[in-house]
């Protein structure tokens, strides 16, 4: 089985400050197979992990969309412009053959939603049933019981901002080699995750004012 953690953050978003050698170093020491590096508005840092760790890394990333929710790509080659509708940047990511991946979807302010959501069910590949910053386990709960509604893969992902959290949410899955198989091994996928500790939100709010 595989180790996944499906939403990591790098330097490359305003809010981080791990380094691009520390992530993998961590990942690789935390026992992760795989990662999806998912910074705000930018694959760079999803590119440059994985010129150091090509069999490490999925390059993703968080895009802010008009509605001020987040909806993430994974499998990226290019970058998906920021600001433009739910269902534009879904259609974006399926347009370069990525996957749509929903992450913390019921979190309240950053969370999609339920009416964005429902918006852009179609289009959805995968939900995030597990996010290690999400401190509600009502949240996490909703999010498991929409997918399995509609039939849909969860993940999980520590929505790591600092070193310390990388690997707080792992999906264990069957090997996969492409996109499809990725899907497939989901479905399999067993979810092993504890929570962040609330200081985490600090760090990454005060990393806002440090120069990246």
């Amino acid at each position: 089985m595989l180790r996944l953690d499906l939403h990591i953050h790098t330097r490359a978003s305003h809010d981080c400050l791990s380094s691009y050698t520390d992530v993998v170093t961590t990942a690789r020491a935390r026992g992760l197979d795989r990662i999806a590096v998912t910074d705000h508005n930018e694959i760079e840092g999803a590119l440059r992990v994985r010129d150091l760790a090509p069999d490490l890394v999925i390059v993703g990333e968080e895009v802010k969309t008009a509605e001020g929710v987040d909806v993430s790509g994974l499998f990226l080659s290019e970058k998906i412009p920021r600001g433009t509708s739910a269902l534009e940047t879904v259609e974006a990511i399926h347009e370069q053959g990525g996957l749509v991946y929903v992450p913390h979807p019921f979190a309240g302010g950053k969370g999609t939603g339920p009416e964005v959501l429902e918006a852009i069910a179609t289009h959805v590949d995968v939900i995030e049933i597990f996010n290690a910053r999400v401190h509600r386990e009502e949240a996490n709960r909703r999010a498991r019981d929409w997918a399995e509604e509609r039939g849909l893969p969860g993940g999980a992902g520590s929505d790591a901002h600092t070193l310390r959290e990388i690997g707080r949410g792992v999906i264990e899955v069957p090997d996969f080699t492409d996109r499809e198989d990725f899907l497939a091994a989901l479905r399999q996928g067993r979810v092993v995750g504890r929570s962040s500790s609330y200081l985490v939100h600090l760090a990454s709010t005060l990393a806002k004012f440090v120069p990246h």
